[in-house]
């Protein structure tokens, strides 16, 4: 990934999360800064659409496409909302369609004609060129906006300069640039960057800033130097230079302070602009900003949020927020009186009345007015139009004809063709009679994670502060990383309320059954007995079992809900007897936790949930705050940051809490020989690849031939096109891998060396292939067994390890929520029987204590003295 730099207009740096080096600028500098250019593979194709569905309002995204050969692909790019993709220029015609969201990419300067709107030069090699002639033409010939990426070994900082004086846009990698003054002798320094590029005719060298909120209105004008410019990246918020008093950090007194969102620079170099989020008035008078209060939708909003927090008892708005029923037929109300207004006076006061109740819907879910114009401004940037017709029931009311329905079988006939379609999904494949041992094993490499460095340089602050300051950092966390700014508690005391796990009845059977047969698996695991063993006469040694009193469980959020890992983990913590069961999920964007997860906290007897997710929510059990209770053991799956966090508290003596296990992305292997159904081996290997593109999966495929293979290969692009979370699939399937081999044993052994989270077998005598089975996280065997009923209702866990950890680690399981302890009984004769071997240990281990501690005994059987 690199970094745009187009000085004239916007410095902007990044590095998304996912796709982070180890070195370079922060995610928070990256949105601040929020321009990024990448080159765009087949291979990492997948990543970057669901980096764009992520994070397109943060970012604006340029990609080099020439490598992509075909045009979904990059008709992809630009319907998730790329903003320019640069292609070879034969192939501009094949995209005309698009205006200048498609432009030229070259690698000379003479291809460059000066007709083109945008351009792209990349391998730019300064020491080959004759950049003197190029900067002297581009002062007297007008060049069309030129980006320019150069060789990798470029000097940066002669690069950047080289740019400036051509007015060009430099990309630069992440890793070369820094917002931090003690890096900027070995790294481009950004505030650096701004501050030579800008113009001013102040003597104090200051540049008139524009403080607008996230709807670009106005709050104020202030000045920025160099060093308020680095103040303000480093803090991530409003600083500003005083012309009396040095440095202004915007509400250090007052209270008002400012979330910086995003830094950039007008079209002629000479004016900044911020765009915060201010709490709070900017003003100092009794107004929200310097040119006066809000108007309109945003004077709206404002009044909203205030009365959903303390609306008058009895107030119209009160009732809106509280009677949803009562909003939602308000809402169809107006939305029919505005279609029937007539003159334009009528328009917009119909129009007024809609749009006040639909904000009061969004106020309600929290929802701001900049999410919903974030919306609009990704929808505009869509490629892929629907046909727009009316639904059944509204085109019926206003005469429209409709189509008939189409029959679902009529569907399964035609080729999927989702919005996201973009090439074939396909599996690479590997023959192991054909390569060496390491080249299997580089082939079935899992992707790779951050290392460790670079994620605990990122939890570990996150800890310590929830650690320090308790429900007030995880709260702000909350707030941060969930959007759920509405929320006041971090934390959901039982008795649990009706309303919050309003459920379907049939979801209700659904967890019903699978809790009882999670529980009836696990309930099965207790030990009837304590284990007592006479070793040697009057040696008696016993070990009996004992729940963990405090248990943490945590259950991801993220792009799905999973009140399947509730179950999982709540079940047998309720079985094992935990006098104390506290869950932490990440609340949604309105501050409410999904209901389902509530139902299974209910029913497994919990005692709290703590609406928090990443290394905040582990921190907060580990350590314990005001609202969250200290546990003694955490567990539960998450991603990186959580797995980190887990780890890091594990290790802190202070904390007192241990963990389940280490973790990564979830995966599965089927094993599958000329008798498994190709629709199903394609369905399991789905089935784990939707759960993030960082999973991988692996088919071993025993004395298959080419007509087999491809069946799999067929079944596997079909059903992954029919699914809502394709993209995700993609870029799991991108490296995921086929091994070819001859027989069972083979299999079995590249299996048992993978070790996988999921093992699935899909062949002849199946049961009797366990026998070989020496890592994995769990079985599933047969057939009939897709891992889907492990996941959710067979009775087996579903929390295991991955990553190659099944090599040490169990899955969960009622163990997990239980310690044995150990107890020694010795009569008069048993002392006698063993006190010798104890003695001499002890003298041979010159720990004198301990063997006197025998001999005083044994003197007192023999009627002497010590």
């Amino acid at each position: 990934m690199e970094t745009i730099l187009p000085l004239p207009f916007l410095i902007s740096v990044a590095v998304p999360p996912g796709l982070a080096t180890s070195e370079g600028l922060s995610r928070e500098e990256v949105s601040c800064l929020a321009c990024v250019f990448f080159d765009a593979t087949t291979a990492n194709l997948g990543k970057l659409l669901k980096l764009l569905g992520q994070h397109n309002a943060e970012f604006q995204t340029f990609f080099d496409a020439s490598a992509l050969e075909s045009r979904d692909d990059i008709v992809s790019l630009l319907d998730h909302g790329a903003r320019r993709v640069f292609v070879q220029p034969q192939r501009l015609p094949d995209f005309s369609e698009y205006g200048d969201r498609v432009a030229p990419v070259v690698t000379k300067l003479n291809q460059i004609t000066g007709t083109e709107k945008q351009l792209l030069l990349k391998d730019f090699d300064q020491r080959s060129c004759d950049v003197a002639g190029f900067l002297k033409e581009s002062k007297f010939e007008k060049h069309p906006p030129l980006f320019i990426k150069p060789v990798s070994d470029t000097n940066y900082t002669h690069f950047v300069d080289i740019c400036l004086a051509a007015n060009a846009i430099p990309i630069v990698p992440s890793a070369r640039l820094t917002t931090k003054k003690d890096e900027a002798d070995k790294k481009l320094y950004i505030p650096k960057l701004f501050s030579t590029s800008w113009k001013t005719d102040r003597e104090d060298k200051l540049l008139p800033t524009v403080v607008c909120d996230e709807r670009g209105i106005a709050l104020g004008l202030v000045y920025s130097s160099e060093e308020s410019v680095a103040e303000s990246l480093r803090t991530q918020t409003g600083v500003y230079q005083s012309r009396k008093r040095g440095l202004w950090y915007k509400g250090a007194s007052s209270g008002d302070t400012q979330e910086l969102v995003r830094i950039s620079m007008d079209c002629d170099n000479d004016a900044l602009k911020f765009v915060v989020r201010q709490n709070g008035k900017f003003c100092h008078l009794e107004q929200s900003g310097c040119f006066g209060d809000l108007k309109g939708i945003s004077k709206l909003e404002k009044t909203l949020v205030s009365r959903k927090v303390s609306a008058p008892e009895g107030s119209y708005t009160k009732r809106l927020f509280s009677d949803e029923k009562l909003l939602r037929a308000k809402i169809m109300e107006e939305a029919q009186e505005l279609c029937d207004a007539k003159t334009p006076e009528e328009v917009a006061f119909e129009a007024a009345d809609l749009i006040y109740f639909a904000l009061t819907k969004a106020v309600s879910a929290g929802v701001s007015v900049t999410d919903i114009e974030r919306n609009l401004d990704a929808k505009s940037l869509k490629v892929k139009r629907r046909p727009g017709n009316a639904k059944g029931e509204w085109a019926k009311k206003e005469g429209i004809a409709v189509a008939p329905a189409e029959k679902k079988e009529d569907v399964a006939k035609k080729p999927s063709a989702p919005a996201t379609e973009s090439g074939r999904i396909t599996m690479k494949r590997i023959d192991v009679s054909k390569v060496s041992e390491v080249e299997v094993a580089d082939a079935l490499r899992r992707p790779s994670q951050k290392s460790a460095e670079t994620i605990m340089g990122i939890v570990t602050p996150i800890i310590n502060d929830v650690r320090q300051n308790g429900d007030k950092a995880l709260l702000s966390y909350t707030h941060k990383f969930e959007k759920a700014t509405s929320l006041t508690s971090p934390v959901i005391k039982a008795p649990f309320p009706q309303e919050l796990m309003n459920l379907a009845p049939e979801t209700i059977k659904a967890i019903d059954v699978s809790f009882e047969n999670i529980r009836k698996f696990h309930a099965a695991q207790k030990e009837e007995k304590p284990l007592q063993v006479e070793t040697m006469p009057g040696v008696v040694c016993s070990r009996f079992s004992r729940p963990i009193e405090r248990v943490g469980l945590y259950v991801p959020g993220g792009t799905a809900v999973l009140p399947s890992t509730a179950l999982m983990l709540g079940v047998p913590a309720m079985v094992a007897g935990c006098k104390k069961i506290v869950l932490a999920s990440p609340p949604r964007a309105d501050g409410s936790i999904t209901p389902e997860i509530v139902y299974v906290a209910h029913k497994v007897g919990a005692e709290s949930i703590v609406l928090a997710g990443g290394a905040q929510a582990v921190a907060a059990m580990a350590y314990g705050t005001e609202s969250v209770s200290k546990v003694d053991k955490i567990l539960g799956p998450g991603n990186q940051f959580v797995t980190a966090a887990k780890m890091h508290v594990s290790n802190d003596t202070n904390a007192g809490v241990s963990i389940d296990m280490p973790a990564g992305p979830s995966e599965v292997l089927v094993i599958a020989d000329k008798d498994a159904n190709p629709a199903f081996v394609a369905s399991d290997l789905l089935s784990q690849a939707e759960h993030g593109v960082d999973s991988q999966v692996v088919c071993i495929a025993i004395d298959l031939d080419e007509g087999q293979l491809q069946a799999i290969e067929d079944e596997v692009h079909k059903q992954a096109m029919a699914l809502p979370r394709v993209d995700i699939v993609r870029g799991a399937i991108s490296h995921s891998v086929t091994v070819l081999v001859k027989n069972v044993d083979e299999a079995m052994k590249i299996s048992n060396d993978y070790a996988p989270e999921h093992l699935i077998l899909q062949i002849q005598d199946a049961e009797e292939t366990v026998e070989k089975v020496m890592n994995a996280g769990s079985v599933f065997i047969g057939q009939w067994t897709p891992e889907s009923v492990g996941d959710y209702s067979a009775g087996v866990n579903h929390s295991l390890p991955t990553y190659g950890y099944a090599k040490q680690y169990s899955g969960v399981n009622l163990g997990s929520f239980v310690k044995h302890i150990t107890s020694s009984n010795l009569t008069a004769e048993g002392l006698k029987n063993v006190g010798s071997a104890v003695m001499q240990l002890a003298k041979v281990e010159e720990l004198e204590a301990h063997r006197r501690a025998v001999e005083i005994r044994l003197s007192t059987l023999e009627g002497g003295k010590a």
